[in-house]
């Protein structure tokens, strides 16, 4: 029997501010010590004000209009009342009726809204459960919650649609949402039903990585539909994902919105935002990883592959730019002809060689000691013929594992490529007395004999000398 599947995610994010949601503790994710980064106000300290973290305002409305979401010129706070150990107000300050944003579309998928509220305090369960620890160190970092309308089709979709947020996000410089450390979690609400009927809303909370969602929703809708197929009911309920079983257990019945009885926060002001705010947001709306994908592939002409690497890595994406500037400038001034030559070599030497290296390296690509104009160098030096392939790639380990201008190290290691005709002549003629049964083989009309003859005389020049320089003056003597 056919099913249909509807998923609709809540994905929580952790904003980068200097300070928390509502007071001036620090805001540091990174921070072991427990229990430092507190104050009266996130502790819910009797007779305490919050007060509003005007750039945790402007954070989530740069992602609603990044999104198309639309800013609602006025919003407010609400309480909403539950009794949990990590939250040590017992209630949470949250926006239900009035969030900053609604609407807005990625990936295809429609977004309902998106609010502003506290985070809780973290738990650390001890001994198999028997003792809990909190630290409330994150508790009242300003945390945004994305809700999206029930448009996702398959647990695939809901990961990349996730993974695109999470590069939404870091491009704007709204949150590093790296979910290992939990500053991004996403939960799925998820219903399987049959055609033309109503299918029952499950949700599985804290998916803490892209594998956990797609897995989890991946179990969810297989367990939902043997049941369905047993002739039982699904429940709606709140379920957890175990990492080690790849398995959903249950956590509780499904809440609704009354049973957390909001109401609108006493201690803070309703916020108004002006025509003129809204337009100076829409200004400081960076490129976005869409639009670099699609401009990075019509103005390279660069592969799928790389082109992804580069919008996945914003730093990587900045030396390309400049790497292609500097061949830009150098073709202007000496041959505009070899730009398409220059691209293609580059191309070739990031993609195979210089990625290659940094990921053997372990070294994060804002950390290179090579600049991009050392690169772009390189690359000026292999296409004029300066310096061979074999060359090239010793030297760009070297740029890469030390620093400084390839020039230098050529110079240094007398690795420039031999242009001396004269000079080669005599290194040839030296390898050819040296290998008379190869010279043999050649003439019997052995093809590897010539490859093995390059080759020995590569190794006597140290790899500087050009190969197909090499050959023609084999070719000449040997006739």
């Amino acid at each position: 029997m056919e099913y249909q599947i509807t998923v609709g995610l809540e994905i929580h994010a952790e904003l980068k501010t200097r300070s928390k949601m509502f007071c001036a503790s620090k805001n540091d994710p990174d921070e072991k010590h427990p229990n430092l980064n507190i104050c009266p106000v996130c502790m819910g300290h009797p007779g305490t004000l919050p007060v509003i973290n005007e750039e945790a305002v402007k954070l989530v409305h740069r992602v609603g209009l990044a999104l198309g979401g639309e800013i609602q010129k006025f919003s407010r706070f609400d309480r909403k009342n539950y009794f949990y150990p990590d939250l040590p107000k017992g209630y949470q300050i949250s926006q239900y009726k009035y969030p900053l944003v609604l609407g807005g579309n990625l990936n295809g998928i429609r977004i309902t809204r998106i609010h502003l509220e506290e985070d809780a305090a973290r738990l650390a369960h001890e001994g198999a459960g028997k003792s809990s620890l909190v630290d409330f160190n994150r508790a009242g970092i300003p945390l945004m919650e994305l809700v999206t309308e029930p448009d996702i089709k398959s647990a695939k979709q809901a990961r990349e649609f996730a993974e695109e947020l999470q590069l939404v996000f870091r491009y704007l410089g709204a949150s590093e949402a790296n979910m290992e450390k939990g500053e991004m979690r996403c939960e799925a609400n998820i219903s399987v039903s049959k055609t033309n009927e109503k299918g029952v809303k499950v949700e599985v909370k804290n998916l803490n990585s892209f594998r956990a969602v797609e897995l989890a929703i991946e179990y969810e809708v297989k367990r939902q539909i043997e049941l369905l197929e047993s002739g039982k009911k699904v429940a709606q309920e709140t379920r957890g994902w175990d990492e080690n079983k790849e398995s959903t257990f249950s956590q509780r019945s499904k809440e609704s919105a009354h049973d957390y009885r909001y109401f609108p926060e006493p201690d803070l002001p309703p916020m108004e935002f002006s025509d003129e705010y809204i337009e100076a947001l829409h200004a400081m709306i960076p490129e976005l990883p869409e639009q670099k994908r699609k401009r990075f592939t019509e103005e390279y002409g660069i592969s799928a592959n790389l082109v992804e690497t580069l919008v996945h890595e914003c730093s990587l994406a900045a030396f390309w730019e400049k790497v292609i500037s500097e061949l830009k400038d150098w073709m202007r001034e000496e041959d505009p002809k070899k730009f398409l030559e220059a691209m293609k070599v580059a191309v070739n030497y990031f993609t195979s060689d210089f990625l290659g290296l940094i990921k053997e390296k372990e070294i994060p690509p804002e950390e290179l000691l090579m600049t991009p104009e050392n690169f772009a160098e390189l690359i000026k030096m292999i296409v004029k013929k300066e310096i061979t392939s074999r060359v090239a790639k010793d030297v760009l380990r070297k740029m890469v594992e030390e620093g400084g201008d390839p020039s230098t190290i050529i110079e240094s290691k007398e690795l420039k490529q031999i242009g001396d005709s004269v000079q080669l002549e005599a290194v040839v003629k030296k390898v050819i007395t040296a290998n008379q049964k190869a010279i043999a083989d050649f003439k019997k009309g052995k093809a590897n004999a010539l490859q093995f003859l390059v080759g020995q005389v590569m190794q006597e020049t140290k790899g500087v000398a050009n190969p197909e320089a090499i050959k023609e003056i084999l070719a000449k003597i040997l006739g």
